[in-house]
């Protein structure tokens, strides 16, 4: 089962954020992970938002990307993310028909 990782984000340093998303990328690659979009936040149609983009990957399955988040390629880089950005990180999947 397909499994998405979506994160938004609110940038606090846009060259370090940069740095972050491609090392971010980089090691994604072993587990699967591909990037569906990533983009700036233009307009909020309903509702509050406090972020300025966002991130969407999907994996081939949450295993992949649980491997993936919990890896050391992954983990060694959380701290160039915190100081980069203010992130809010979920996971989804879709459901079999």
């Amino acid at each position: 089962m397909t499994a998405f990782f979506v994160a938004t984000v609110k940038i606090k340093d846009p060259e370090k954020f940069q740095e972050y998303a491609q090392k971010a990328g980089e090691s994604m690659a072993p587990h699967g992970g591909e990037t569906v979009l990533r983009g700036k936040m233009d307009d909020v149609l309903v509702g509050q938002a406090d972020h300025q983009a966002v991130g969407i990957v999907r994996f081939p399955n949450q295993d992949a990307l649980s491997a993936w988040f919990h890896s050391d390629a992954y983990q060694a880089i959380v701290p160039l993310r915190d100081e980069a950005a203010d992130m809010t990180i979920a996971t989804y999947s879709i459901p079999a028909s």
